[in-house]
């Protein structure tokens, strides 16, 4: 270790806080600006419906984004039936012709398949452990 790099006597231990206590609750520079603007809310908001009537747009813009912010799609629940005990491929064709058919959206089949693929992944980890503990089995003797 390098002695001119050496900790300060006071330095606190690993995971200890300087401040255990921490910040009281409520002396932040932002809750402290919240409270100042808190009674003149109620005035600037009517000036800003106020300016949107008016035709100021960006004021109807922001009121409209905090008011009644954009939809968000939401994919339905399709019941699929796939092969049983066919192959991973097999699987991964059948959602490719079910969004093709349009019962299944592409974002669906998307998802659907990369989900196989970490199946996939998962299949093939699992096989390999398999077989390398019979190796491993097979190096020491046991049948």
């Amino acid at each position: 270790m390098n002695p001119s790099r050496k900790k300060p006597p006071n330095q606190w231990k690993a995971g200890q806080s300087g401040n255990p206590k921490g910040r009281p609750p409520g002396v932040s520079a932002i809750t402290k600006m919240r409270e100042s603007l808190s009674v003149d809310v109620p005035e600037i908001l009517a000036g800003l419906v106020t300016a949107a009537k008016g035709g100021d747009m960006q004021a109807a813009r922001l009121i409209l984004e905090r008011v009644l912010p954009p939809l968000k799609g939401i994919e339905q629940a399709v019941s699929l039936q796939l092969p049983d005990g066919g192959s991973l491929t097999d699987k991964a064709d059948a959602m490719l012709c079910a969004a093709a058919n349009g019962l299944l959206a592409p974002g669906q089949a998307a998802q659907l398949i990369a989900a196989l693929g970490t199946v996939a992944k998962i299949t093939e980890i699992d096989q390999f452990e398999a077989r390398l503990t019979k190796l491993e089995d097979m190096q020491h003797g046991k049948p």
